[in-house]
């Protein structure tokens, strides 16, 4: 299904991934990673806010929590679809409806990556993005916007609330995956 949008993606989407909850789980996961960079515009303008908001690449992934993706979206099919792509790459993915979810989910064990929508009920993105780089931790998580806020303007509002990565929709498997991969620990 490489090379197929989201939209024609999701209209496919009919079985149920069931995220795995527990770390005990994580030897079920698919270990093969694929590989492949982005090569969309998006990843100039990440470089570029992140610079400005003095983060910059090299973050490790502690192996510890490696494999826990939390998934953030109010639309289930977006969740189940992001999940069975997080999965393919070796990632247990755990998922949250909501900001209010997501933050009681990192407060109990904070994930390796998390994936965020930006237009949310109850509490955005944005200010859930911020809320979780309040949490103290050792290990802070990879944090990837996958919206359909796509100006410049917004890219730099994510990035500067703590975002370490941004991905646009409509986005096909090949673009998450290859996002996801990049945070991939071998």
């Amino acid at each position: 299904m490489e090379g197929k949008t989201l939209a024609e993606r999701l209209t496919q989407a009919r079985e149920d991934v069931e995220p795995v909850e527990t770390p005990e789980d994580v030897q079920d996961a698919i270990d093969a990673a694929h590989g492949g960079e982005e090569t969309s515009g998006t990843d100039a303008i990440v470089e570029q806010a992140k610079a400005m908001r003095g983060r910059f690449d090299g973050v490790d992934i502690p192996k510890e929590t490696a494999k826990v993706c939390l998934i953030v979206d109010d639309s289930r099919v977006i969740r189940k679809v992001s999940s069975k792509i997080a999965k393919s790459l070796g990632y247990v993915p755990v998922e949250a409806e909501n900001g209010h979810e997501a933050l009681a989910r990192c407060k109990k064990a904070m994930p390796a990556v998390v994936l965020t929508d930006w237009n949310m009920p109850e509490m955005d993105g944005i200010e859930f993005v911020s809320k979780l780089r309040a949490i103290p931790t050792p290990k802070e998580p990879i944090v990837m916007f996958c919206t359909s806020n796509g100006e410049a303007k917004d890219i730099h509002e994510g990035i500067g609330a703590g975002a370490d990565d941004y991905i646009v929709k409509p986005f096909d498997e090949a673009a998450l995956a290859a996002k996801l991969a990049k945070f991939k620990r071998d």
